[in-house]
């Protein structure tokens, strides 16, 4: 399962808490604070003596707060709160550990049987994109599939192109690219939508092994103190858009109806199946349950800055010929993003290059001057490179900028050499810009594209120092911590239209906080470091 939310996990910070009771009647009359509200019900949860980040601007900070029900009661002043993947590639930085690991998960496939892997990232290596050479003299009984990364390409060995019937005469598909050798023969790569072409012969996994990987990720996202996840599905270019809709019946639906859900989830579908997803809330309304909201649509203007299939007004330097992919017929995306908004559905579309933002930024300012004004918190997921001007239409335009700190990370060394040092420095992860203009900027992680590490991704945003540098990547885009926590929490909740529910420790709202290791603000906002202690989810502790 693709949990990007991240892509608006929403985190609330609890530091150093010195006490926890769980509370007996008789020891209510000790909470002078709370007397105030004399019909107040009798808090399951009090915490106090604490260091409390509310995330609510009336009250940004606090030192006790009470819990009743599953629901924040009162913040105030004690004084007067999936992806495993079964060949791991991640980190893996030279082609000999890449070829060993493949090799090792061939050992106990039987013949036939489909080898799955991914997470590679040719950067760390230097450059050199993998081809099916590396690995056809170790599998050559098995069909072998491993994505990269950032999941907009991947490789296929020769018998998997055979299956698929991939041969030098095949044709690009719209947004998509195949790659070939010197001699028109596909190398084994397949870039966005040419993914289609393959990605069907690949047999389904198991119901069970979904639901699995479900408690798996939830389990992940509790012990990195996230609560809740925005999920765009299992869909990108050139798969099934019925994945997501059958991850929502078959896992989401049946764990939340079996009461096995232990985080909260906002899902957004396949901007081609908007009609399907009016229907659905027409039935159950957005609020499925405590546990899932049904968020909105989701569509894709280019590929990724790694795969070369970014869109840029400027060409690669170091493909002087390509100018990135639109991975959707523009009209298309604009003709579905018309019908999903008049409909009164959220929309979010990935864009990462350039000109593919500002082709976004285009077709919501059409969109919401046809259909008229409404509060529609467009999305733009990962919004990471911009020209000038772009951040100020993102804040006219009301635009939220949902953006991964992780991202920057990765991309500093690659942007340098893909885009040249200028137009790197000048439009790359812009979020200070963006916040200067008023846009509304929601944190996330993309995983399992990055790490869902949200304290991680805070530091990132903070210092914004890749790994080898000595100081930050455009020291001027780097944010407080107030900032980035804010961004992690509130804004992410607002960009889901969940923010009457989450994203901030006021009365009301649910009772969702992380303890954190540090008992200093200060100490925090110097350094960015903390790990997380506890989650409680609905005022429960769900980690440890």
């Amino acid at each position: 399962m693709r949990l990007l939310p991240l892509l608006s996990a929403i985190l609330v910070l609890l530091l150093s808490v010195v006490s926890l009771h769980f509370l007996h009647s008789n020891y209510w009359s000790n909470l002078r604070w709370l007397l105030s509200l004399q019909s107040s019900p009798v808090a399951d949860l009090v915490v106090r003596n604490a260091l409390i980040y509310t995330s609510d601007a009336s009250l940004p900070f606090a030192d006790s707060m009470a819990v009743s029900n599953g629901r924040i009661l009162r913040v105030g002043n004690y004084s007067s709160v999936v992806q495993m993947a079964q060949v791991e590639l991640r980190g893996i930085n030279n082609r000999d550990e890449f070829v060993r690991r493949v090799q090792e998960a061939v050992k106990n496939k039987k013949q036939g049987s489909w080898v799955l892997g991914g997470g590679w990232n040719n950067d760390l290596w230097g450059g050199e994109l993998p081809v099916a050479s590396w690995i056809d003299d170790i599998t050559p009984y098995n069909p072998v599939w491993l994505s990269r990364t950032d999941g907009h390409m991947g490789l296929a060995n020769s018998m998997a192109l055979k299956l698929a019937g991939i041969t030098k005469y095949t044709e690009d598909p719209i947004g998509g690219t195949i790659m070939k050798t010197t001699s028109g023969e596909p190398n084994g790569l397949l870039i966005d939508s040419a993914m289609k072409l393959l990605l069907p012969w690949i047999p389904e996994v198991s119901v069970d092994e979904r639901r699995e990987a479900l408690v798996r990720a939830s389990n992940l996202a509790l012990m990195r103190g996230v609560t809740t996840v925005v999920d765009f599905g299992r869909y990108v270019p050139g798969t099934s858009v019925q994945l997501s809709w059958e991850d929502f019946s078959d896992v989401y639906h049946w764990t939340d109806t079996s009461g096995k859900m232990m985080i909260r989830v906002c899902l957004f579908f396949p901007m081609e199946t908007w009609s399907h997803l009016l229907d659905l809330i027409s039935k159950t309304g957005r609020v499925v349950s405590q546990w899932i909201y049904l968020g909105g649509v989701k569509g894709f203007a280019d590929g990724s800055l790694g795969s070369n299939s970014a869109l840029f007004y400027e060409p690669y330097v170091d493909d002087p010929h390509n100018y990135g992919l639109l991975v959707t017929e523009l009209e298309s995306l604009f003709n579905m993003t018309m019908a999903s908004d008049k409909s009164g559905l959220q929309v979010a579309i990935h864009a990462i290059g350039d000109k593919a933002n500002d082709l976004i930024l285009d077709v919501y300012e059409s969109v919401g001057s046809t259909n008229g004004m409404r509060d529609r918190r467009f999305r733009i997921e990962h919004a990471q490179h911009l020209v000038p001007g772009s951040t100020a239409r993102f804040g006219e335009q009301g635009i939220v900028a949902s953006v991964q700190p992780d991202h920057l990370l990765d991309d500093a060394d690659p942007a340098i050499k893909k885009l040249g040092v200028e137009r790197a420095q000048k439009e790359s992860h812009l979020f200070r810009s963006l916040l200067a203009s008023n846009a509304q900027l929601a944190f996330g992680s993309d995983w399992p594209v990055a790490d869902i590490n949200p304290l991680g991704s805070i530091k990132a945003a903070m210092k914004r120092i890749p790994p080898g540098w000595e100081s930050a990547w455009i020291s001027s885009e780097c944010l407080t911590l107030h900032d980035a926590v804010n961004a992690y929490t509130i804004s992410a909740a607002r960009a889901s239209f969940l923010d009457n529910d989450l994203g901030s420790l006021s009365p009301g709202k649910m009772a969702d906080f992380v303890v954190l290791s540090t008992d200093s603000w200060d100490d925090f906002a110097a350094e960015g470091s903390a790990s997380v202690e506890a989650t409680f989810v609905g005022g429960l502790q769900a980690y440890p």
